[in-house]
C-alpha cells in the first residue's frame, strides 16, 4: 500500500504581513546601553553618574561606613 504524499500546509501568516513585520523590525533602533563608569558593565543612565547597580550599592555602602566612623574620630 502506498502512502499519500503529505499535503502542503498553507502559511499561517500571509506573506504581506510577514514582510511588513520584517521591515518594521529593521527600522527599530535600540539605544546603545551606557557603560558603568567604574567597572565597564552595561548600565541604565538613571542619574548624573553612570554606575551599574553593583557599583552604586558599593558606593552607598561606603558612604554609610564613612558616616558611622566620623563620630568615633573626635
Amino acid at each position: 500500500m502506498k502512502r499519500k504524499p503529505p499535503a502542503k500546509a498553507e502559511p499561517v501568516v500571509s506573506p504581506e504581513i510577514l514582510e511588513g513585520a520584517k521591515r518594521s523590525l529593521s527600522t527599530d533602533k535600540v539605544k546603545p546601553a551606557a557603560r558603568c563608569f567604574v567597572c565597564g558593565s552595561e548600565t541604565l543612565q538613571t542619574g548624573p553618574e553612570a554606575l551599574c547597580w553593583v557599583c552604586r550599592r558599593l558606593k552607598i555602602s561606603a558612604w554609610r561606613d564613612v558616616e558611622q566612623q566620623m563620630p568615633v574620630q573626635e
